[in-house]
């Protein structure tokens, strides 16, 4: 349920309210909007009239049902508004949301040495990346494959970040390497496998550093949605969603079904930034830009792109990894989608 609140509500009012609403035995939060304050109220709402809270404020406008079963992850939680998801970086604050110039994420699936990932990093920052992803953890569906270095990793993540001024986006995959991880990255990556590991969506709702949500592979999505809700209740607001293709019966041309209907729909059913990885949705570098493209003109709001400076040699994901010379064109191609939308930010275009 929430309570939309009147142009110019003052402050202390809405405090009051607060108050009252909270004697009732609900939880109100309170979001702060371009033209308006709504109160998103948690709880035992089902018996309540709404005509019961209108009473308790002449400033109050109206008040909403949220009939989806994901509240917080609702657009109309937010009464129609998009979130904006602002990280902190050492070149500045970079900005996630429908609103804004689309934020290029890119890097190796993996860390693998030194060298490779500063290479990788400052390859991809001089052609207008945001953003440096790497693995430290990796799941991998073979026992025998490379599971990542795990903390030397991250170490080598912060020396990176350091050399290149890029955010840092990593992903955890267990709790126990959740404190180590948000120390290091900007951004916290929940992979695929595991989007329904509800005590670790737990866990990471309830650390400060906002978090990256990957579609699990079979995953519907309201499943997907859900998955954002358990994020959103443990206490942390910054949700990106990522698509990285679902699962499909033709496996032999492509890695995955990236199903980039998912913007339009994701639009109208939750105020969630949108990113679309189309590495891991295609699986093949050669159809990356193509798809890249597609994602922008859709109207995605980030991208997540493989880069690596010798895909041949990569420990994980070689086939679908860009070099740091195809992402440069790529780069320039996407500038002139991201322009015509406009959602291109003019500096990287120079670059």
């Amino acid at each position: 349920m929430i309570v939309v609140m009147k142009v110019g509500s003052p402050e202390a009012e809405i405090n009051r309210i607060n108050e009252e609403l909270t004697s009732w035995g609900l939880t109100p939060e309170k979001i702060v909007g371009k033209h308006k304050v709504v109160i998103g109220l948690v709880g035992e709402t089902v018996s309540l009239d709404p005509l019961q809270i209108q009473e308790v404020s002449p400033w109050i406008e109206q008040v909403l049902r949220v009939e989806q079963p994901y509240k917080r992850a609702s657009r109309q939680y937010r009464h129609g508004e998009a979130s904006e998801i602002i990280v902190s970086t050492p070149d500045g604050s970079v900005v996630f949301g429908e609103n804004h110039p689309i934020v290029v994420v890119a890097g190796p699936c993996s860390v693998e040495n030194e060298e490779m990932i500063v290479e990788t990093a400052m390859r991809v920052k001089a052609a207008g990346a945001k953003f440096l992803r790497g693995g430290a953890y990796k799941p991998r569906t073979s026992p025998y494959a490379f599971q990542g270095h795990g903390e030397s990793a991250l170490e080598l993540l912060v020396t990176a970040r350091e050399k290149s001024g890029l955010g840092i986006i990593t992903e955890v995959m267990d709790t126990a390497d959740l404190d180590i991880i948000s120390e290091v990255a900007d951004v916290v990556q929940v992979g695929a496998r595991n989007m329904q590991n509800f005590s670790l969506l737990k866990k990471v709702g309830a650390q400060p550093k906002p978090v990256l949500l990957k579609r699990g592979m079979s995953a519907t999505i309201e499943e997907w949605l859900m998955a954002a809700e358990y994020v959103l209740a443990a206490g942390n607001p910054n949700v990106i969603l990522c698509e990285r293709g679902i699962r499909s019966f033709d496996r032999q041309y492509t890695r995955n079904l990236l199903d980039i209907s998912v913007v339009p729909v994701l639009r109208n059913l939750t105020h969630l930034p949108i990113m679309i990885d189309p590495s891991h949705g295609i699986g093949w570098a050669a159809y990356v830009p193509t798809m890249a493209k597609a994602c922008i003109a859709v109207g995605c709001d980030s991208l997540m792109i493989e880069v690596h400076p010798n895909p041949k040699k990569a420990l994980s994901d070689g086939p679908q990894s860009l070099t740091p010379d195809d992402f440069d064109r790529v780069m320039k191609e996407l500038a002139v989608i991201g322009n015509a939308v406009n959602r291109w930010e003019k500096q990287a275009v120079l670059a």
